[in-house]
C-alpha cells in the first residue's frame, strides 16, 4: 500500500516540471520532465480517476512536458508525421482502439458447475467493454503518444539527440548510488521512501546476491537503463573532446561494473554486442545493425504464430549455459503459446483491458499466465492492429532513417545528404541503435517506457527535417500545411 508521500511526489510534479522548464534549455527541462518522472516517482500507484486513464509516474509526466512545452516554452509540436505511413499508424494507434471496445463489450463470466444454461452459477466475471471505457482507451493511447510528439518537434537536431544521451548518462550515474545500496543491503528503497515493494522480492534474488530495483518497475528494467546508459557514454565518446572523451569512458566501464552486478544477463549480453559497434563501427554499420533489429523485432511476432521460430534449439541452447536461465526461458515460451490461443480468438482488434487478454481458470478466475513481452501484451490486447501501429510507429523512424541513408549518404559522413543541402546528425545512429536494442527486449518484457517514444520521435523528426530543408531555387515548392499545437511562430521562451 502506497503511503502519504507516493501520492504526494505525484501531485507535486507539475511542480517539479515547472521549475524545469524554467532553469534549464528547452531540450533538456522537457527531457528530464519524463525522465526525472520515470527515474524518481512511485511505481506502481497512481490517481483513479473517472472517465480518464490512471495518473501515475507515467502519464503525469507526459501531460506536463506536452503542457509546458505548448503553453510555456511556447513551441511548435507537430502531431502531424509528414511520411504518409507514419500518419496511418497514429490514426490506427489512437482510433484503432475503437473497434477493439466495440467487439468487446460481452461480460466474462467465469462458473462454478460449468454450463448449466439457462442457470448460471457465477463465481467472478470481468466486465464488458463500454463507452466510458472507449473515451479512456482514446485519451490513454494519446497520453502515451505525447513524448513521440515532443522527440519529433524539439528534438531531432543535433543538440536535442545530444541531451538525450547525455541525460542517460547523468541519470544512471545517479541512479548507480542507491543501485549499489541495494546490491549490498537487499532491494529496499521502494519501501522504506513510499512504503511498499513493488514486486515479487524473490525475483530479485539471483545468484546468491540481490538484483536493484530501486523505484522501477522490475529489476530487468533498471539492468536495461544502466547498460543504454553505458552505451550512451560510449557513442558520446567518439565526438568529443579529449578530456571530455577519457571522462565518457570512465563514465561507461564504471555502468558496465554496475551492470554486472545488476546479474541481468541479457542486458550484458546486449551491452557486449553493442560496445564494439558504438566504440568502433561507421555511422552507415550502426544505422543497418538498427533496421536489422527492428526488422526481427517486428516480424517475431508473425513467425512465433506460425510456429517460425526455434524455441526447442534456443531452450537447448540455453541450457548449455545455465539450467535455471533456460527453465525461465522455457517458462515465458509457454505462457506465450497460451496466450497466442487466447490472442487467436480475436486476432484482429484483441480482447481489451481489464485483464481480458489473459488465461483463466474457467471456474474461479484465477489468472493461469503471465505476459512478460510488450509484444504479447499489445498484441493480445489491441490485436494486429494495435500492435502494427505501436511497433510500426517505433520502428518506422528506423526503417525511414536506413532507406534515407541508402538514397542520399549516410548521415554525418562529412558531406551533405543527397543535394539538399542538409545532414541528419551523425548522434541519430546511436540513438538508433538504442532503440532497435529496445525493440529487440520488448520481446522478452514490458520494457516500453515515454523514454523510449522520446527517441522514436527524434529520429523521425531527425529524418523529417533533412526532408524540410531548402530545395534549390527552381525547385522549390510551397511547403505543406501540417498539423501544429503551440505557437505559430518561432520558439521562443516567455
Amino acid at each position: 500500500m502506497p503511503n502519504a508521500l507516493a501520492y504526494l511526489m505525484l501531485a507535486i510534479w507539475p511542480l517539479v516540471c515547472v521549475m524545469l522548464v524554467r532553469r534549464l534549455p528547452a531540450e533538456r527541462a522537457i527531457i528530464w520532465c519524463i525522465l526525472g518522472g520515470y527515474l524518481v516517482l512511485p511505481p506502481v500507484t497512481g490517481f483513479d480517476l473517472p472517465l480518464v486513464p490512471e495518473m501515475n509516474k507515467v502519464s503525469i509526466p507526459n501531460i506536463c512536458a506536452f503542457v509546458l512545452a505548448v503553453f510555456y516554452l511556447r513551441h511548435r509540436i507537430t502531431i502531424w508525421p509528414e511520411d504518409w505511413a507514419m500518419r496511418v499508424l497514429v490514426l490506427l494507434f489512437v482510433l484503432g482502439v475503437v473497434p477493439t471496445v466495440l467487439t468487446n463489450g460481452d461480460a466474462i463470466l467465469f462458473t462454478l458447475l460449468g454450463e448449466t444454461a439457462p442457470i448460471v452459477f457465477s463465481a467472478a466475471s470481468l466486465p464488458g467493454l463500454g463507452l466510458r471505457d472507449l473515451l479512456s482507451v482514446i485519451v490513454g493511447q494519446v497520453i502515451v503518444l505525447l513524448p513521440f510528439f515532443l522527440g519529433r518537434s524539439l528534438l531531432s537536431s543535433e543538440t536535442g539527440l545530444r541531451e538525450l544521451l547525455i541525460a542517460l548518462v547523468i541519470g544512471a550515474l545517479a541512479y548507480s548510488i542507491p543501485a549499489l545500496v541495494e546490491i549490498r543491503l537487499s532491494p529496499q528503497i521502494n519501501t522504506w521512501v513510499y512504503g511498499f515493494f513493488q514486486h515479487d522480492f524473490e525475483q530479485m534474488m539471483r545468484q546468491g546476491g540481490f538484483r536493484p530495483i530501486v523505484f522501477l518497475p522490475h529489476a530487468l528494467w533498471l539492468a536495461f537503463f544502466i547498460m543504454t546508459a553505458a552505451m550512451a557514454a560510449i557513442a558520446l565518446s567518439r565526438s568529443a573532446p579529449r578530456r571530455m572523451m577519457l571522462r565518457y569512458l570512465g563514465a561507461a566501464l564504471y555502468l558496465l561494473v554496475v551492470l554486472v552486478l545488476c546479474k541481468s544477463i541479457a542486458s550484458l549480453l546486449y551491452a557486449l554486442m553493442l560496445a564494439p559497434v558504438l566504440l568502433f563501427g561507421t555511422v552507415r554499420l550502426q544505422v543497418r545493425l538498427a533496421f536489422v533489429f527492428a526488422l526481427i523485432a517486428m516480424i517475431y511476432p508473425m513467425l512465433r504464430n506460425n510456429g517460425y521460430v526455434p524455441t526447442e534449439a534456443i531452450l537447448a541452447k540455453a541450457e548449455t549455459y545455465s539450467a535455471e536461465r533456460a527453465q525461465s526461458l522455457g517458462y515465458r515460451f509457454d505462457n506465450e503459446e497460451l496466450l497466442l490461443d487466447r490472442a487467436d480468438a480475436k486476432p484482429l482488434f484483441g480482447w481489451g483491458g481489464w485483464g481480458r487478454n489473459l488465461v483463466r481458470d474457467p471456474q474461479s478466475g484465477e489468472i493461469l499466465t503471465i505476459p512478460d513481452g510488450e509484444w504479447i501484451i499489445v498484441f493480445g490486447t489491441f490485436g494486429w492492429v494495435g500492435y502494427i501501429a505501436q511497433m510500426g510507429l517505433i520502428g518506422g523512424p528506423l526503417i525511414l532513417l536506413w532507406w534515407r541513408m541508402g538514397q542520399l549518404g549516410a548521415p554525418g559522413a562529412g558531406r551533405s545528404l543527397g543535394k539538399r543541402g542538409r545532414e541528419i546528425p551523425a548522434l541519430v545512429a546511436p540513438i538508433a541503435v538504442l532503440l532497435s536494442i529496445t525493440m529487440i527486449d520488448m520481446l522478452l518484457n514490458a520494457i516500453l517506457t515515454p523514454y523510449t517514444w522520446l527517441m522514436a520521435g527524434a529520429i523521425l523528426g531527425a529524418c523529417e527535417a533533412h526532408l524540410r530543408a531548402p530545395l534549390p531555387a527552381k525547385s522549390q515548392t510551397a511547403p505543406r500545411r501540417r498539423v501544429v499545437i503551440g505557437d505559430t511562430g518561432a520558439a521562443r521562451r516567455p
